[in-house]
């Protein structure tokens, strides 16, 4: 069970939080007393209002902008990082940015794609591991993907292969961190109602999802946010280097 003030004295990054899953990790990081530190892009009132929120329930929060598509607003991150200590972060920054067929894929549209869903995580990783390491202590959740195991739909090539590429980067520092007391895991979401697919998926590719999905539907941002917690939680100690699946079946291990 997690205690209500579990991450009381406890700094949390989460990428990507200004909404969807995002958004939902921080509020329920926030009610345990964590201290959250909302990234964003594009939408600095939505993230206002998440760090309010987080406020209004007893919590602390704030906000810092980067453009996680790009190297330049990589290293304004990892900058701005440097006097922070961060205890917990959450990789979930990432979109598919459009779809695009193997055929019809550039090597610009290839290269944003990778950097926003896997290479700057890596960095961001990089930046708050040094004083993880200092205090024997952290944790790390890569938000993946179901695509990174089943290829995702066509025209979804790069999201799937950065998306695996996470899952790969959470076994390769779970080993070399471990022993440090740095745990580092996966979770990695099937079709969850949010913006993401609305965005890039129709209704007739949302209908068969559901029909292919034993619980029969879409999942939410607040059960993906629950196993992050989760994951960062003392319930998890001896979790190290796995993917938590949260598809509702969709895809089984």
């Amino acid at each position: 069970m997690i205690q209500l003030n579990e991450f009381k004295n406890k700094t949390v990054l989460l990428t990507g939080a200004s909404a969807g899953i995002g958004a939902a990790a921080a509020h329920a990081f926030g009610s345990r007393g964590a201290h959250v530190i909302v990234h964003y892009n594009r939408r600095r009132e939505a993230a206002e209002q998440v760090v309010a929120g987080i406020s209004a329930a007893g919590g602390s929060g704030e906000t810092v902008q980067a453009d996680l598509a790009t190297l330049a607003g990589v290293r304004g991150l990892v900058d701005w990082l440097h006097a922070r200590p961060v205890n917990i972060l959450v990789n979930n920054a990432g979109s598919l940015v459009r779809r695009a067929r193997v055929l019809e894929f550039t090597p610009e549209l290839m290269e944003q794609v990778m950097m926003l869903n896997f290479t700057s995580a890596f960095f961001v990783a990089q930046a708050v591991l040094p004083g993880m390491l200092e205090r024997k202590h952290g944790a790390i959740v890569n938000v993946s993907s179901v695509a990174a195991r089943m290829g995702g739909g066509i025209g979804a090539l790069g999201y799937s292969a950065a998306k695996a590429a996470m899952s790969a980067m959470t076994k390769n520092m779970a080993r070399e961190f471990g022993p440090a007391g740095i745990r580092v895991n996966t979770v990695s979401p099937g079709t969850i109602d949010t913006d993401f697919h609305r965005n890039f998926s129709t209704e007739q590719m949302l209908t068969n999802v559901k029909a292919a999905t034993p619980m029969g539907r879409l999942g939410t941002s607040d059960e993906v946010a629950d196993a992050i917690v989760y994951l960062c939680s003392e319930g998890a100690r001896f979790i190290q280097g796995q993917a938590l699946e949260v598809n509702g079946g969709f895809l089984m291990v």
